[in-house]
């Protein structure tokens, strides 16, 4: 199903323009594609950033202090293992 279309006129500085036109042409998209690509982009940055913003106020900082001070070097928790079904390869390079 595809999704509904809405347009928009935009008004860019033709230096802007040129900018765009030349480098979705290297890309070998349309300005059309470059630009909603990068408000897409950019609304994904600007939603993550709300996320985590959101996410650090209930943040218990102090168990992550005591999280980060705690003796390493012991095996995980038999709680923290995975079930073997669940373990996957490592991904290469």
């Amino acid at each position: 199903m595809k999704k509904p279309l809405s347009t928009y006129p935009l008004r860019l500085p033709s230096s802007l323009k040129a900018a765009v036109a030349e480098i979705s042409k290297a890309d070998g998209t349309s300005i059309n594609q470059f630009v909603t690509t990068a408000v897409a982009e950019k609304v994904t940055a600007m939603k993550t950033a709300e996320f985590f913003t959101a996410r650090a106020t209930r943040a218990d900082v102090d168990a992550a202090r005591r999280l980060l001070r705690r003796d390493g070097g012991q095996p995980p928790d038999p709680e923290d293992r995975l079930p073997l079904s669940a373990k996957r390869e490592p991904l290469s390079r």
